[in-house]
C-alpha cells in the first residue's frame, strides 16, 4: 500500500500544531466533535481490501525537533474515534514505551505486545506489562522469530507467559519479503489464530 499524507498536515502541519499547543499550554483540541472511520478525510488514507492505512507522520529532515505534535494528534484522535460494530483500529506504535508517557494507549481497548528473540525486548515485556496494568489495559503477547530452539527460552523469560496470545515462527520468506518491503504473499497458520484469538475476547 503506498503510505498516504501525513495526517498532521491536516492541522495545518507539524508546525503549526506545535503553536497551537504551545499557545494553548498544551490543552488546544485538535478535535471538536468524535470522527469515525468514514470521516477520515480521501487525502490522509490509503485503501486495500476494505483496509485503511494512516500515518501520523515522520520526522523528515534532521534537526526538525520532536514528533510530540503526531504525538498529541494521534492522541486525541484515538480518544474522539467511534467504531462501529464490525470495525476495528490498529495503532502500530513505535518500539518501546514513549507512546505510554504521551498517553496514546489511554484511548485504546487492549495492547498487543511484539516481543522477539532478544535480550532487551524480553526484558520489555515486564515493563510494558506492568504499565499496560497500571492503566487497566488487558495486554497480549505475540512471541516472534521462534524457533525450536529459542521457544522455550523465551516462554521462560517473557514476564507473564499466560498472556502469549500466539507465536510466529522464524519463516525465512516472512523475512525475505519484510527486507524486500513485499506484501505477504501466503498468511501464516499464526496469524489466522491471532485474528480468532482477538476477535474472541
Amino acid at each position: 500500500m503506498k503510505l498516504p499524507r501525513d495526517f498532521t498536515d491536516y492541522f495545518g502541519g507539524k508546525q503549526n500544531v506545535l503553536n497551537d499547543m504551545m499557545l494553548s499550554k498544551f490543552t488546544h483540541q485538535f478535535f471538536e466533535e468524535t470522527w469515525t472511520i468514514d470521516d477520515i478525510p480521501e487525502d490522509y488514507y490509503s485503501l486495500k481490501d476494505g483496509v485503511k492505512l494512516m500515518s501520523s507522520g515522520k520526522i523528515h529532515q534532521a534537526n526538525e525537533g520532536c514528533s510530540c505534535a503526531m504525538g498529541t494528534v494521534m492522541t486525541q484522535f484515538i480518544q474522539n474515534l467511534r467504531l462501529k460494530e464490525d470495525q476495528f483500529a490498529l495503532m502500530d506504535m513505535e518500539a518501546g514505551i514513549e507512546h505510554f508517557g504521551r498517553g496514546i494507549d489511554n484511548g485504546v481497548d487492549l495492547i498487543l505486545i511484539i516481543i522477539d528473540p532478544s535480550y532487551e525486548s524480553l526484558q520489555l515485556s515486564k515493563k510494558i506489562g506492568e504499565l499496560s496494568e497500571s492503566i487497566r489495559k488487558p495486554f497480549y503477547y505475540v512471541l516472534n522469530k521462534v524457533t525450536k530452539e529459542n521457544k522455550e527460552m523465551m516462554y521462560e523469560a517473557v514476564w507473564n507467559s499466560s498472556r502469549v496470545a500466539v507465536s510466529l515462527g522464524a519463516d525465512p520468506s516472512i523475512t525475505g519479503e519484510g527486507l524486500m518491503g513485499k506484501e505477504l504473499s501466503e498468511k501464516p497458520d499464526a496469524i489466522e489464530n491471532l485474528t480468532e484469538f482477538l476477535l474472541s475476547i
